[in-house]
């Protein structure tokens, strides 16, 4: 039998391998936790940082919190905080992800109310469980606190920590700060604050809703925060009902906290202001809520249901905070009082600008007859949103938080419906593919012109704005284009030129999520905050934004076989050309071969799936393109249709595709300079605008008329189907109707075109007009609009060596007029009719 020395019979004991790993674990902890703080830079020494953290390690998982035995709130908070309070700040700031975000938030929506006047005076700030002070110090990064507000009152039940914010405020010597040790149920403002009986109120003819309970107080505070305070305080439910009487009716709230949910719980919930990451896993709801309750940290779901129940969301993050090699879930939450923009008039006006519908008060029903209100009204058609709108009412539910954004471009959408999830929270179209001055030479854009048309990547749509119409109605499917136009919207709205042009012209910017939290969040609704919060630092980082989306394929797959084929610096020439000869004779010496290559069109490009998410040419368009190419090759017969073999077929399309491809690209070296006046190839051969050549809408000319106030004020963004949207308008009162390629995407046997230009019919005036660019250079569906009461004309066709205009992918741009009035479309409306729902529920 074998003998083993005495050391190795000691490491054979159980106990001893235990120890051993959970030293070893230990020791992996501690390495871990280092690591995570590589990045932070401390204020305090090597043995100070030891010592806080050795404070912090025994105040948290080692003290028994026993206190004196009262079993008081005030006695709990005391045993955990006595012992840590004075190295507080020096523990959390890993730990306690989200405060400056929510800070720089609450700062932003601040700002914007006190510039367009909805703040009279200086505002009252209220931090609920302010602790040591930190929030209001570090408020300073985005406002200046002795100055912007009036007062700002810290409350906290402990008082360790609050005599750490008396210190701190001492130090910096701002008098305007009050420190108070309370509990945050018995705080009135009143009691501190005179009454202000010229602070602002909002001015609303109609009267709110929501009547039951404690309405928001007009001499109230104009911000309230909470900064991981709402988690320990047991009784919640009276802490956020006294909230509602504390804040003042144009206040803000904001919370950052941790939480854990399922999306079991939120997801038939239309008022949360977007999901993206919100739901946590089974073992994450359990592991933190456990870990959290050591130290009296309440992690349950009814926490942020509550608030988000008894107020207005204005804007919801869910994130995670990767801390000692773990993710801990916090939320940041910016809300109103939920009776903001509640009432029946509100409501009805927003209503009309969605749907183009007339607002008829009483007194304009008493001045105008039977016959004009017949004519002027729909009988109870009102946009989706004002229907959700009216759903949550009767629950006494507060608005989807579109309702609550400063400004209402966005309309309503639900983004939990699968025809929005399709398309994965990602764009196709990063810049828009139509001449927008074509557009301008076509439809003769005039100030009363009501436009709807359709979003895609936003160009266009600012284009028409910079001709001021009464109203431009954007419209798309996928949720992520409409993010786009509004970042460029709220970009314009809030930002300098400078910025502007870094974000837009070259598609890059170091600074964006700064931009985002700090001057663009308050213009900005819910969903597409979560959206470029999630998305924006990569798409504006080093790649920049137009190698996002789908179309990044085809300029990911340009740029490579540039680089492969050695015509990288050919196609930086081509780019710089100074005259067209220069530009000619690099495209057909270098350029032209790469980009037509027949094997390229013929394996890759001519690829049903290719075309489809990388150009974005579905396969009804992509068999106009065929078909054309039959015809104009004399291939074309009366089998055209028939099936062919899928290599066969793969051929065929490729031939047409390269056809395609040659009679876009080589009209346009011929014709127009890329360099120059082509900013639509620019971009696609550079990724990039130049100073020289851009969109008119990144001009600082058009910077500075897009950048007035109210110079968006006739914009809405529907998130939709364009028959959904089209459905709900007013009949007789768009003018113009700009549809893009849309209905070269719908199938010839299907009744969708024709069911398209019924509703157009519809709603556009007589002699309104439709501008459509196809694939085709006669596309099937002229036929249904000259039925359907319209005229067609072609106002450019593409022929072989002919160039259209400066993009040249379309093979026709047609205008359809309507001309003349269908008198069945005309909806019996009465009196009673007109006011639909608001009287029906009496608001």
């Amino acid at each position: 039998m074998a003998v083993f020395p005495p050391s190795l019979n000691v490491l054979n004991n159980p106990l001893t391998q235990v120890g051993i790993a959970s030293a070893a674990i230990l020791l992996f902890l501690i390495a871990v936790f280092i690591a995570s703080f590589s990045n932070y830079k401390p204020s305090l020494s090597f043995g100070e940082t030891i010592d806080s953290y050795c404070r912090f390690i025994y105040g948290c998982f080692l003290k028994p919190h026993s206190g004196d035995g009262s079993g008081s709130q005030q006695d709990a908070l005391e045993s955990f905080y006595k012992a840590q309070a004075s190295v507080y700040d020096a523990t959390r700031q890993r730990l306690l992800h989200g405060r400056e975000d929510m800070l720089g938030l609450v700062a932003a929506q601040s700002k914007h109310r006190t510039e367009t006047e909805a703040l009279a005076r200086k505002p009252v700030w209220v931090d609920i469980g302010g602790g040591t002070g930190y929030n209001i110090e570090a408020m300073s990064k985005f406002l200046d606190v002795p100055t912007f507000f009036k007062t700002v009152y810290l409350v906290d039940f402990s008082p360790s920590l609050c005599n750490v914010a008396v210190a701190r405020f001492e130090r910096l010597g701002w008098h305007n700060v009050k420190v108070l040790c309370q509990d945050a149920r018995s705080f009135r403002l009143k009691d501190h604050e005179e009454t202000q009986s010229g602070r602002s109120t909002p001015t609303s003819a109609g009267k709110h809703i929501y009547e039951s309970g404690e309405a928001s107080n007009a001499n109230g505070a104009d911000l309230v925060t909470m900064s991981y305070s709402l988690s320990m305080i047991p009784e919640f439910y009276s802490v956020i009902d006294s909230i509602t009487s504390l804040l003042a009716p144009t206040g803000i709230l904001g919370v950052a906290d941790f939480y854990v949910q399922s999306k079991v719980d939120y997801q038939c919930r239309n008022y949360t202001g977007g999901d993206i990451d919100r739901h946590c896993n089974w073992g994450s709801r359990v592991f933190w809520r456990g870990w959290f309750e050591i130290d009296r940290v309440s992690l349950e779901a009814a926490r942020r249901d509550y608030l988000e129940y008894r107020f207005g969301t204005i804007i919801s993050v869910n994130a995670r905070n990767h801390f000692c090699g773990v993710r801990i879930p916090y939320y940041i939450w910016i809300g109103c009082p939920k009776e903001t923009g509640s009432s029946g008039t509100k409501l009805a006006e927003l209503d009309a600008a969605a749907t183009e519908s007339p607002y008829l008060s009483a007194l304009d029903l008493q001045r105008k007859s039977l016959e004009e209100a017949r004519k002027t009204a729909s009988a109870d058609v009102h946009s989706k949103a004002y229907e959700s709108a009216i759903v949550n009412l009767a629950a006494s539910l507060p608005l989807p938080a579109s309702w609550y954004q400063s400004h209402h471009w966005r309309i309503y959408y639900d983004p939990s419906l699968p025809k929005h999830k399709q398309f994965n929270s990602e764009y196709i179209y990063a810049f828009t593919w139509e001449d927008a001055r074509a557009d301008a030479r076509i439809l003769k854009i005039q100030e009363d012109d009501v436009i709807l048309a359709i979003t895609s990547a936003g160009d266009n749509t600012l284009s028409y704005a910079l001709q001021q119409p009464r109203r431009i109605h954007a419209v798309d499917l996928n949720p992520a284009q409409n993010h786009l136009l509004e970042l460029k919207v709220a970009a314009f709205t809030a930002l300098g030129y400078a910025d502007v042009w870094k974000l837009f012209g070259e598609g890059k910017h170091s600074n964006f999520r700064s931009l985002l939290i700090e001057q663009l969040s308050p213009h900005m609704s819910s969903l597409a905050f979560q959206f470029w919060l999630h998305h924006g630092e990569r798409t504006f980082g080093k790649r920049g934004l137009y190698y996002t989306g789908g179309s990044r394929h085809a300029l990911n797959l340009v740029k490579w076989l540039f680089r492969l084929l050695g015509v990288t610096q050919q196609v930086e020439r081509l780019c710089a050309a100074q005259t067209l000869n220069e530009q000619r004779e690099i495209w057909h010496k270098s350029v032209r071969r790469v980009l037509l290559s027949r094997i390229l069109s013929w394996t890759i490009v001519g690829n049903e799936r290719w075309l489809w998410k990388a150009l974005g040419v579905p396969p009804a368009q992509r068999e106009m393109i065929e078909q054309d190419y039959l015809r104009q090759s004399g291939i074309a017969t009366t089998n055209e249709h028939e099936i062919l073999p899928t290599a066969q077929r793969g051929i065929r399309s490729g031939r047409a595709i390269w056809e395609y491809m040659v009679n876009t690209l080589d009209p346009i070296v011929n014709s127009t300079l890329v360099s120059d006046e082509n900013h639509y190839y620019l971009l696609c051969l550079q990724g990039c605008y130049s100073r020289r050549c851009h969109p008119e809408y990144l001009t600082p000319k058009a910077h500075t008329k897009l950048s007035r106030p109210n110079a968006f004020d006739g914009l809405r963004i529907h998130t939709d189907e364009m028959n959904e949207v089209i459905a709900r308008m007013t009949p007789s009162t768009l003018t113009i109707a700009v549809l893009m390629d849309s209905m070269d995407w719908m199938e010839p046997k299907s009744s969708a075109a024709r069911e398209q230009i019924s509703k157009l019919q519809r709603a556009l005036k007589v002699g309104g007009r439709v501008l459509v660019r196809s694939a085709g250079l006669n596309p099937w569906y002229v036929k249904d609009f000259e039925n359907g009461g319209f005229l067609a004309k072609r106002v450019a066709a593409r022929l072989p060596g002919s160039c259209i205009d400066r993009v040249n992918m379309y093979a026709s741009t047609w205008l359809f007029t309507k001309s003349a009035e269908d008198p069945q479309q005309v909806p019996e409306v009465s009196i009673a009719d007109s006011h639909g729902s608001l009287e029906k529920l009496n608001i």
